[in-house]
Order: C-alpha cells, then structure tokens, then sequence
C-alpha cells in the first residue's frame, strides 16, 4: 500500500472522537443522532468527524429519508493496519540490502536493454522485477532530502520519457517517494520497492 495513503489513514484515527465513533460501530450500525448524545457532543461533530473517517474509507454511509446510518468498512479499517505492519517490517522479513554479482548483472544488463546510450528511458518494462531497478535507475538521480513540486517532478522525468505522469505514479506506489499536499519527497532507500527479492 502507498505511504501516503497509510499516512491518511492514521490521521483520520489521531483524533479521540473519531476512536470513539469506530468502537461504537464495531457493535452495529448508528445514525448521528445517536452517536452523538452517546458521545456527548452535537450532531454537528459527527458530521465533521464521519466526513473525515468517510474519506479515508473507513466508515459507510446509508441515507434513510432524513437520518444518515453509519457503520465501519472492516476491509479497509484491517486491510491499512495490516499494511502499516507489513511496511515497517518488511526490510526484517527481506533481509539486508546485499547485491551480489548476478544482481550486479541483471541490473546492468536491464539499464542497457531499456536505456539508450544518453539516457532516455526506451519503454517502461512491463514485468516489475525490470520495471523497479528502471524506476530505481531513474529516482536515485533525485536530490535525497528536498522537496519537489509535481512540476518540479514532471519535469525531471520529461528528461527521460514523455509519460511523466505514469511514472510519476509509479515512484509513489513502489514507495520510491512520498507525496503529500502535492509536494514529493524520496523516501529512504530502505523503503523502495525490492527488485532483488523476486524471480
């Protein structure tokens, strides 16, 4: 799963409230009214605080005439916290960042296939084993530390293929970088996605 989108997740929980909605759900659908003289705070609160649990996917809505019954989205409520564990371990799983002579090779022989001799990136390789030592390629001439705007970002990758956007993307998805507020940021290289571990 994407940082930025585990990052969203436990903001919509930092929020005591917002705790308090969940647990009272995890018991059975609730409309506002209800959930609020439970909690003691208006109906206008809950209508803050489920817009904020609603958009990070957390809570269903289910209109009936004039009243609005909330109840919890258990995939993605366990399917983020799953993913938060998965991440911070996963360098513990993997093992450490070793590359051996056949890992040399392989990474050598692909920038050579899709790479022409100044550097413009041919095609994205389909099967992502190539697909991430490309990305990996391409990223690792970013500045580590600085703050980029999506300009900034697409402009960068123009110097290397015309489908920046797509590329772009996929620096987010194989946690090569963090994007938040339309800022991106590289992520420490512990973080990216590992070529190395598959077939």
């Amino acid at each position: 799963m994407q940082l930025d989108k585990i990052v969203s997740y436990h903001k919509a929980l930092a929020d005591p409230t917002r705790i308090k909605m969940l647990i009272l759900l995890a018991d059975g659908e609730l409309n506002g009214q209800v959930l609020a003289e439970k909690l003691s705070v208006t109906p206008a609160t809950i209508t803050h605080h489920a817009a904020k649990l609603r958009e990070t996917r957390l809570i269903n809505e289910r209109r009936d005439k004039n009243t609005i019954y909330f109840s919890l989205n258990d995939y993605f409520i366990k399917n983020n916290a799953n993913a938060t564990v998965q991440l911070i371990y996963r360098s513990v799983k993997e093992g450490e960042n070793t590359m051996d002579d056949k890992h040399i090779r392989v990474k050598q022989s692909v920038i050579r296939n899709f790479f022409t001799a100044d550097g413009k990136l041919k095609s994205l390789p389909s099967q992502l084993k190539k697909k991430l030592i490309v990305l990996e390629n391409i990223v690792a001439k970013l500045e580590y530390g600085r703050k980029y705007s999506e300009k900034e970002i697409n402009d960068f990758i123009k110097h290397f293929h015309d489908d920046f956007a797509t590329i772009r993307r996929e620096f987010i998805m194989h946690q090569f970088m963090f994007r938040e507020n339309e800022i991106y940021v590289m992520n420490p290289q512990e973080m990216w996605a590992r070529w190395e571990t598959l077939s």
